[in-house]
């Protein structure tokens, strides 16, 4: 393959079901034959759905994505617990209570706002340098502590059947629906389990930014010379929407291209904020922050 290309932007890829978030990672970078590739918040192999995905630049934004609130479609399977709190664990319970539609709608209120969760054994926590799924896979006991997480909204869409019932979730970082769906079939005196899930939103993505695997590799088929797969690309500055913006001269974006601060002028001048995008006419110059009427280089991006 030739020399990986310096290509820079946002993929809200919809991964399939099976595949590991890393091996889709791997495969956009390599259809993009791109120089560097990060992604925007892992996605279990059982689930399908929104996988941001950040070439070049846009990595240095990453943590933003990770940060916006996500959105998930989850099947809970009543009447069975698993060891991994989804379908892919063993059996380790089972119980004959099944919840009818007003059982739901009475303790959906008690997991909205912020609560404390304790996370699956069977996930990618650090205990004492060990991953948590490594120590429950060796059979060893796992104590994971009660974390706090905050849960948006809920809402129960349908009851296909008795055993099953499918969930809305919006909620933020660290939230765990695995846990979830357990701790609300404990709450209605049953057993549970995630059978299947989706995630349709993360921050500014939604499910009509999504493309598929096929669709990109189909697109990757015919890009010689026509832009095909740069025009699937969101800008690197999509993420930090929920940040201020500032537009800089050219003099100040030399200044802060050499690592220096600028200093802001005028009564309208901010005082202080943690992160702000700096544009410079056009581009995305980075990230910068702003202290004592200063504009100082965070995080720059090399277009």
């Amino acid at each position: 393959m030739s020399k990986r290309q310096n290509i820079h932007g946002w993929i809200a890829l919809d991964k399939p079901e099976g595949m590991g978030s890393t091996q889709a990672l791997a495969k956009v970078k390599w259809l993009f034959n791109a120089a560097k590739a990060g992604h925007g918040g892992t996605l279990d192999p059982l689930a399908s759905g929104l996988l941001p995905i950040a070439l070049g630049e846009a990595t240095k934004t990453v943590s933003w994505a990770m940060d916006g609130r996500k959105t998930y479609r989850v099947l809970v399977q009543w009447g069975e617990a698993r060891t991994t709190d989804d379908r892919e664990g063993e059996v380790s319970g089972q119980s004959d209570r099944r919840p009818t539609e007003s059982d739901i709608a009475a303790i959906l209120g008690r997991f909205e706002g912020e609560i404390l969760q304790t996370p699956p054994k069977f996930s990618a926590i650090k205990i004492q340098g060990e991953r948590a799924y490594d120590l429950a896979r060796a059979g060893e006991e796992v104590a994971l502590a009660a974390r706090p997480v905050h849960i948006e909204k809920i809402a129960l869409l349908a009851q296909p059947d008795a055993d099953h019932a499918e969930f809305s979730v919006t909620c933020g970082k660290g939230t765990y629906i695995r846990s979830l769906a357990r701790d609300m079939a404990e709450a209605l005196g049953t057993l549970g389990h995630v059978a299947a899930l989706r995630r349709t939103a993360v921050g500014p993505f939604t499910e009509n930014d999504m493309i598929s695997l096929e669709k990109l590799t189909e697109l990757s088929h015919k890009a010689a010379g026509d832009n095909a797969m740069e025009g699937v690309l969101r800008p690197i500055e999509t993420v930090l929407d929920g940040i201020p913006a500032l537009a800089v001269k050219d003099a100040e974006a030399q200044r802060l291209r050499q690592g220096q601060s600028v200093l802001l002028r005028g009564a309208s001048a901010p005082i202080a904020q943690d992160a702000v995008l700096v544009m410079w006419g056009q581009r995305p110059l980075g990230i910068c922050s702003i202290e004592k009427g200063s504009l100082k280089p965070k995080r720059l991006f090399n277009l």
